[in-house]
């Protein structure tokens, strides 16, 4: 099994969750963050005093798939998240040793299924 972390823009999220949806993977879960990173953020005056905003709103979506489902659940999200600015995001794949559904007991890839 492999976690996935997506840190996409906020407005890719709807096709994100659509794109999920037609792979018929299940368990999200999205996060609010605000990050930095290349896109550096923007700048504001108020009240005449210079104002830096460093970090930028992000979407952290997480998700465990069986390690044959990794490469179109990338793929699919790289897809819908490109946009060829600067911020677009990045995607991480961490191994993931044992998942346990808590109502039912399952354990390893029954309990993602």
């Amino acid at each position: 099994m492999k976690k996935i972390e997506a840190y996409i823009r906020p407005e890719k999220l709807d096709d994100m969750k659509e794109i999920l949806d037609s792979l018929k993977l299940n368990g999200l879960s999205v996060t609010q963050i605000m990050g930095c990173g290349n896109q550096k953020g923007w700048k504001e005056f108020v009240r005449g005093t210079q104002i830096d905003y460093n970090f930028v709103p992000k979407i952290k979506a997480e998700l465990v798939v069986m390690d044959e489902q990794v490469d179109s659940v990338v793929n699919a999200i790289v897809r819908i998240a490109y946009t060829g600015d600067v911020g677009d995001g990045k995607i991480f794949v961490s191994n993931i040793e044992n998942a346990v559904r808590i109502r039912t007991g399952e354990s390893g890839t029954k309990a993602i299924q």
